[in-house]
């Protein structure tokens, strides 16, 4: 097996892992006296949606409406699947929040809410907040994306730019049961964080997003409080995480001792600049290779969390394109490290590509086309390298969102 094929199989298995028809099952609740309503939002959540329908007592009792991504739509028989905007919303995914949150109406406490939720539930639950207009939504998500914000910001955020987020969801489908089923992409896997909370209490507050906003120079628009985590209409509530990126990370650990090499995960809630990441984790592999340390190769090193891209040139962002750009800059075409990053929804940044793959040869034959990988670095524009070499790894959807997966693979 060569390097590349490795860690394409790594990252194949860590997706596949983290699959709803998989995760979701083991977790449903029994049927209620009355009416089961399946809402959601989120990137995996029309295939969480096919998974409750393919292991429900009786399907044709279910009803309710999920919002995932344009492109990740699952057929369902009785569960209505819209699509809209991600990362930054539209108009389809106010018009597709509007249809959930009637689907939610009149309501019993003989009734059963299941609230799917997963990456990109943010974007795709669009209900401005009281003075707050569609436009002044899609500037501010637009202006978090690009000035560094980390994902527990953004989304603080969002919960109080919302009608819908920050524990209103919840709220609104009182006096029913609500079972919130999520798979995790965020770093720590805290519940008010993933999809901004929709079904959890919010502790934080208006100035608390007001700070954040004020700290990256975004202006700031009417703020709306949450809804907070005593609030008695969310006290039968119950959230359950049904896959997360550790599990990921451990599916793909398993192809590499599989193969023969250990593994050691570093952690799957590395946040901060995605090329200071990549100088740090180039830093520890090199150790390995020249004197063993913290760990003897052959090895891989695998990592999770969400790194961050400040835009200040004209790319196309794309962290984990950013970290391997910034990672094979610093390894200077070391003869015995290749890697794999990619984001296991299948999408890095706005592009249609998770990621790309780099080894010692990477820097040479960019230079040999006439690129100048520090330069495209310095754009923000790594897609256009690995495109230019072939060296994307393109999955398509993947129906699934459990963040990122970063593997450096370090030869004997």
């Amino acid at each position: 097996m060569t390097p590349e094929s490795l860690l394409r199989a790594m990252f194949a298995a860590g997706v596949a892992a983290a699959q709803p028809a998989l995760c979701v099952p083991p977790h449903l609740p029994p049927p209620p006296r009355g009416r089961t309503v399946v809402i959601g939002a989120g990137k995996a959540s029309a295939a969480m949606a096919r998974a409750v329908e393919d292991h429900w007592p009786d399907p044709e009792s279910l009803s309710g409406l999920v919002i995932t991504r344009y492109g990740h739509g699952v057929p369902c028989r009785h569960i209505t699947i819209r699509e809209a905007s991600h990362p930054v919303p539209d108009a389809a995914g106010q018009a597709a929040t509007a249809e959930l949150w009637a689907a939610c109406g009149d309501l019993t406490a003989d009734d059963l809410v299941i609230c799917l939720i997963s990456g990109g539930g943010s974007a795709l639950l669009v209900d401005p907040a009281p003075g707050v207009t569609l436009a002044e939504k899609q500037a501010v998500n637009a202006a978090l994306l690009a000035s560094g914000a980390d994902i527990a910001e953004m989304n603080t955020v969002r919960r109080h730019l919302s009608g819908v987020k920050g524990g209103r969801l919840a709220a609104h489908c009182h006096p029913a049961r609500v079972v919130t089923l999520a798979i995790s992409d965020v770093p720590g896997d805290g519940a008010g964080v993933i999809a901004s909370g929709p079904t959890v209490g919010d502790p934080t507050t208006c100035d608390a997003a007001r700070a954040i906003l004020t700290r990256h120079g975004i202006a700031v628009p009417a703020l709306s409080e949450s809804v907070k985590p005593d609030d008695p209409r969310l006290a039968g509530a119950v959230f359950t995480l049904v896959s997360s990126p550790l599990i990921a990370l451990r599916a793909a650990a398993a192809v590499a001792e599989a193969a023969g090499f250990a593994c050691h995960i570093l952690g799957d809630a590395l946040e901060g600049e995605s090329r200071e990441v990549a100088r740090t984790l180039a830093g520890i592999a090199q150790s390995v290779a020249q004197h063993g340390l913290p760990f003897a190769a052959p090895c891989v090193l695998l990592s999770g969390g969400e790194t961050t891209v400040t835009l200040r040139g004209r790319g196309r962002g794309g962290r984990n394109v950013e970290f391997l750009a910034a990672l094979a800059v610093a390894l200077n075409g070391h003869p015995r490290i290749h890697a794999l990053a990619g984001d296991t929804d299948g999408i890095d940044g706005i592009e249609d590509v998770a990621g790309a793959l780099i080894g010692p040869e990477t820097l040479a034959r960019a230079r040999a086309m006439g690129r100048d990988p520090r330069a495209d670095l310095e754009a923000n524009d790594a897609h256009a390298l690995f495109e230019a070499l072939g060296d994307q790894v393109i999955t398509g959807p993947t129906l699934t969102n459990v963040n990122d997966l970063r593997a450096i693979l370090i030869l004997p």
